[in-house]
């Protein structure tokens, strides 16, 4: 039976965590109950949430009976803005790793977008015995790409749209950002603008730390082989923030890993081809 549709209200919940010498209020969507808990870890687009991230994949794992947790990352969304000068992808692991221990989540499974992805291998890597299956999309190690001349023409576009915030700069950047702009709605442009003008120290503090330290996100690829999670790996053929070799790079590196490739899709799969992906998981988390 379908249950009932889950809304961002109802399911909002905050928790404070200890990040070095700071209290940071963080920010997280618990929805369902199911015996078994998908957490999904959004992107670093400016403007993003983990319920704006995934708000086409939310409800079929929850009908699917699956617990889903949806981490506002540290400069994201409702929770706290921090300037890091550190690895982000370890910092947003240490938080999911406060938030399951203060949920007593004995072990997840992880599905992470882009900087999500990211932020799962560290997690991954920190503390293997907490996770179940691992879903990487569009990201989950940092390196040089063999053919596309680095940074892409979509992560200059999201920094620059970080500095100038306008309507106009997010249209080019969401423009690329999906295979076929079309699908984009005006509302979705005013939801996305409305969440990047609220918080604009998300925005000031990401540029800080992007000056403090323009590698974020380290490469992950020497550490690759010791993960032992399944791992399912998704990439849009037509991604033009993070290249596909990315995505090779990742199924070399993590033994037994599979890569399903998307066609005409840019590096939101789970939002460009909703209904193929959430089969896709679905299958994956119940072998």
């Amino acid at each position: 039976m379908t249950q009932q549709k889950q809304t961002e209200a109802a399911t909002s919940r905050f928790i404070d965590i200890r990040e070095g010498d700071n209290t940071l209020h963080i920010h997280y969507n618990d929805c369902g109950s199911g015996a078994e808990t998908v957490v999904m870890l959004h992107g670093s687009g400016p403007g993003a949430t983990g319920w704006a991230n995934f708000s086409r994949n939310i409800d079929p794992l929850v009908d699917a009976g699956y617990r889903v947790i949806l981490l506002d990352c540290p400069g994201w969304g409702k929770s706290d803005s921090i300037v890091n000068t550190g690895s982000r992808s370890d910092l947003n692991a240490r938080i999911l790793k406060e938030v399951v221990d203060a949920l007593d989540l004995q072990k997840v499974h992880l599905l992470g977008n882009s900087m999500g992805g990211h932020s799962a291998v560290a997690f991954t890597l920190n503390w293997p015995e907490r996770v179940g299956k691992l879903v990487l999309m569009g990201g989950g190690t940092g390196g040089m790409s063999m053919f596309t001349p680095m940074p892409t023409e979509g992560i200059k576009l999201l920094q620059g749209l970080y500095r100038e915030p306008t309507i106009e700069n997010l249209k080019k950047m969401m423009n690329i950002f999906v295979y076929d702009p079309s699908d984009l709605t005006d509302a979705l442009f005013e939801a996305r603008l409305n969440n990047m003008l609220s918080r604009r120290e998300h925005l000031e503090n990401f540029v800080k730390s992007i000056e403090a330290n323009p590698k974020q996100f380290p490469d992950f690829s020497p550490r690759l082989g010791e993960i032992k999670a399944q791992t399912l790996i998704v990439w849009g053929r037509n991604d033009r923030f993070v290249p596909m070799d990315t995505g090779l790079r990742l199924l070399a590196g993590i033994a037994g890993s599979e890569l399903h490739v998307y066609r005409d899709c840019g590096h939101w799969a789970q939002w460009e081809h909703a209904d193929a992906f959430n089969r896709l998981v679905l299958d994956f988390l119940r072998r």
